[in-house]
């Protein structure tokens, strides 16, 4: 067991690492729109044409509320590209460092308690604490 934890502690070092090395990130993605513009003599009206495009679009949704922008092709595509791929990378990462973290606190020693006093203590000092927190909402 204790080999195991050594193991864990060292993926979630490791971990930790790959994130600090991810660089700029920014939620949302990139997508590619094509769009008719409504004309009747446009050449987006006639059947088969995909429409007036490419256009570059980054969305992102972010406390409720979405945000658009229109991106020209060129550096700044490319940079919003990898800042939304870094954001990916990131997320990923949290949730492993997360499943990491959970194995890890499973894994360690619960304390002991030496004695009643001491327990009955312990018991008085979360209680309190958790009596608290109800109040409060």
């Amino acid at each position: 067991m204790e080999e195991e934890l050594k193991g864990l502690e060292k993926e979630r070092k490791e971990l930790y690492r790959k994130l600090s090395a991810i660089g700029d990130f920014r939620r949302g993605m990139i997508s590619v729109n094509f769009r008719k513009c409504g004309k009747k003599n446009c050449v987006c009206n006639q059947e088969g044409h995909p429409g007036h495009g490419p256009q570059y679009l980054w969305n992102a949704t972010i406390k409720c509320k979405s945000y658009a922008k229109s991106i020209p092709l060129g550096p700044e595509l490319e940079k919003r590209k990898q800042e939304t791929d870094n954001h990916r990378e990131f997320t990923k990462l949290c949730e492993e460092i997360v499943r990491v973290n959970e194995r890890i606190c499973d894994l360690r020693p619960i304390p002991e308690v030496n004695g009643e006093k001491e327990l009955t203590a312990l018991k008085k000092k979360l209680q309190k604490q958790f009596m608290r927190k109800s109040s409060t909402r």
